[in-house]
């Protein structure tokens, strides 16, 4: 039994895995087993698959062609783990050497954590390096940030297979009970992560670490239009579970996170309305309740405050003083940069309020 398993989804990634491969290879702890799962490749990615597990016996490969989605594929493959520690690992992205102990040393220092995730470094397609965004380190601000977009990069996620599998927890789907939005959803992709990791958050089990663990690689052109509204879509509903946990869990008013959710970099447009200073007391009222650190909880919270003003003075009066006493993290300068100059996300319905069964 290894000390870590690594997942590697993929279907026809003929044109990075090597690389992806090679950088597991040559990772400065050695205690890892790696698997690769082929959702039913069709160019050459099963060829060199095979090519580096010939050099390489920690390598594994399993063809899932039926798996149902990325969450069925992560899930199958998690069935395969007996390691101590899974690792994420995407067929396009480079593991920097100390990625595996890294997270060794951060799981040792966080012994309660479910979830510990990294910083990364974008690069383009002439492997410059692109604009950086941290990512929150500490628990209780993950919990507060995890209802308004998603503050864990999945590529670069560890789990800690033992905790997760006595919760219950797999990809794309509920676990546990109470507060929840009827129906309640699952997903076989473009939010699985985050439906898992968001309901972990909230039990205080998630963190990032400081360190750059992978370099990510930014494809030209990006997620597709049609894509980009799906995954705002599913992730508006994420974020209206999540929201519903945290009123079950507090005791809290139930609340909208809506207008203050900035999936993608981007604010939901909801129409011709700018002001809900009334909708963020009611938010900040139920956040304020949650278990952990208070300066955390009322970091995010001074943030989701700019956002509740969308008048072009109101937020640039609001984001001058945030940004006199915070340091801009993930996407949030992005964001107030977006709305000012007009850029709007994708319609959403207006704010309502949620009753959880």
């Amino acid at each position: 039994m290894a000390c870590f398993d690594i997942l590697l989804p993929v279907k026809n990634g003929a044109a990075y895995l090597a690389e992806a491969l090679d950088s597991i290879r040559a990772q400065t702890l050695t205690d890892w087993r790696l698997l690769v799962l082929d959702h039913g490749s069709s160019d050459h990615t099963l060829d060199i698959a095979q090519s580096r597990a010939q050099l390489d016996a920690r390598i594994h490969i399993h063809s899932l062609p039926d798996a149902r989605g990325l969450s069925g594929l992560l899930n199958a493959g998690l069935g395969l783990c007996d390691a101590k520690y899974v690792v994420r690992h995407d067929a396009d992205d480079i593991a920097l050497p100390e990625r595996l102990r890294h997270t060794a040393e951060g799981f040792a220092a966080y012994p309660n954590i479910v979830v510990l995730g990294g910083q990364l470094t974008n690069f383009d397609a002439q492997g410059r390096a692109l604009a950086q965004h941290p990512l929150p380190l500490a628990p209780a601000r993950i919990k507060a940030a995890m209802l308004f977009c998603n503050p864990v990069a999945h590529p670069t996620v560890a789990l800690r297979l033992d905790r997760l599998q006595a919760l219950g927890a797999c990809y794309g789907v509920a676990f546990g009970s109470g507060g929840q939005v009827q129906p309640v959803p699952a997903f076989e992709n473009l939010v699985e992560d985050y439906f898992l990791f968001g309901q972990l958050a909230l039990l205080g089990l998630v963190a990032n670490l400081p360190q750059r663990l992978i370099r990510y690689r930014m494809h030209a052109g990006g997620v597709g239009r049609q894509k980009f509204a799906a995954q705002m879509a599913a992730s508006h509903t994420v974020s209206l579970q999540l929201a519903a946990r945290v009123s079950a869990m507090t005791g809290a008013a139930a609340f909208d996170p809506t207008p203050f959710c900035n999936h993608g970099g981007m604010l939901y447009d909801l129409g011709a309305r700018s002001d809900f200073r009334a909708e963020y007391a009611t938010l900040s009222a139920a956040l304020l309740r949650l278990d952990g650190e208070p300066a955390h909880i009322h970091r995010e919270l001074a943030y989701r405050q700019v956002l509740a003003q969308r008048s072009r003075p109101a937020m640039l009066a609001r984001y001058a003083l945030f940004r006199s006493r915070h340091r801009p993290a993930m996407n949030e300068q992005t964001t107030v940069k977006l709305h000012l100059i007009g850029r709007k996300g994708p319609s959403t319905q207006a704010p309502q309020t949620l009753v959880a069964a």
